[in-house]
């Protein structure tokens, strides 16, 4: 079973669930607008988890997984930063405790600093954790 095929059987589970894949990718969709999307790309021995305009890269598929997961869940939130309408910052944060940490930025190198700064908090919520705090 490829890495692709194990995400598509666990999403299995989620009948109302929305994706697209190819031959070497998978991306869930968000619910509604409050979410943002989640994706995997499978490279020869290298994958990549991306959410929205964040992303990051693992040697392992057990780590890819566990972060695409992760991407799904309500212990992950992302902060986009906007400049005007375009997004220019992804800040993936985790719930601690009581209180969101961040764990991982990525932005673009040159955006657009004239324009008016806004920061907008995406959430997933079809992984619910049910041991609670």
């Amino acid at each position: 079973m490829t890495v692709i095929d194990e995400v598509k059987a666990k999403l299995a589970k989620y009948p109302d669930v929305q994706y697209s894949e190819t031959s070497d990718s998978i991306e869930v969709h968000p619910v509604d607008d409050s979410g943002f999307a989640v994706g995997l790309r499978v490279s020869g021995e290298r994958f990549t988890v991306w959410f929205e305009g964040w992303h990051e890269e693992f040697d392992s598929a057990r780590e890819a997984l566990n972060c695409f997961a992760f991407g799904l869940s309500e212990e992950c939130r992302l902060s986009v930063t906007y400049r005007g309408a375009a997004a220019v910052r992804w800040v993936v944060e985790s719930r601690q405790g009581g209180s969101w940490v961040e764990d991982s930025e990525v932005g673009l190198m040159i955006a657009p600093f004239w324009r008016q700064q806004s920061v907008a908090k995406k959430q997933n919520h079809l992984i619910v954790r049910t041991d609670q705090d």
